[in-house]
């Protein structure tokens, strides 16, 4: 397959994209274990900056707060499990949570909180797949790939303004 990346700056610090063909298949925070690697190439494929332009607009609307939907092509390598774990978090809308226990009673069975939440912590398409979306069940910030202020930062790009949201303050 014809495996290529590129590297996207972000208010999140550097993003590496990958995809085969025209599908996205990986977005990475560089700089957390078990993400990009040091040699990209070597994993990744060559560096083609210019084939990324949709992807770079998309998430250069998201952080601006002008995107509240991805639409990017995906090809998701994984388990059967797991795609269908990422597919449930891909349905999340902007501005909304779910819980690990949540999706697990959508899979139809509310024993596999913690098969989800190792899923989750796999997905290889970080922002788009919103996994920053999934809390524990109490509605606590829990494990999250680019670290928890990452987290607490995309929860609050999404959060609406105080009056949308019925709050006075």
């Amino acid at each position: 397959m014809d495996t290529k990346h590129t590297v996207i700056e972000s208010p999140l610090g550097r993003l590496t994209a990958v995809a085969e063909g025209d599908r996205l298949t990986g977005l990475h925070f560089e700089d957390r274990e078990n993400e990009a690697p040091e040699a990209p190439e070597a994993v990744f494929g060559p560096r083609v900056d210019t084939d990324f332009r949709e992807t770079r607009r998309q998430l250069d609307e998201y952080f601006a707060g002008e995107r509240t939907r991805f639409d990017l092509p995906l090809t998701f390598h994984g388990d059967d499990f797991d795609k269908r774990v990422w597919n449930l978090i891909a349905g999340i809308g902007y501005g909304e949570t779910r819980s690990y226990g949540r999706l697990a009673e959508q899979l139809g069975n509310p024993g596999l909180a913690r098969a989800v939440g190792a899923a989750t912590g796999r997905n290889p398409v970080v922002v788009v797949v919103p996994c920053h979306r999934v809390l524990g069940a109490d509605g606590s910030l829990t494990g999250f790939g680019g670290g928890l202020d990452r987290k607490r930062y995309l929860l609050r790009l999404e959060e609406p303004p105080a009056e949308e949201a019925g709050r006075l303050f």
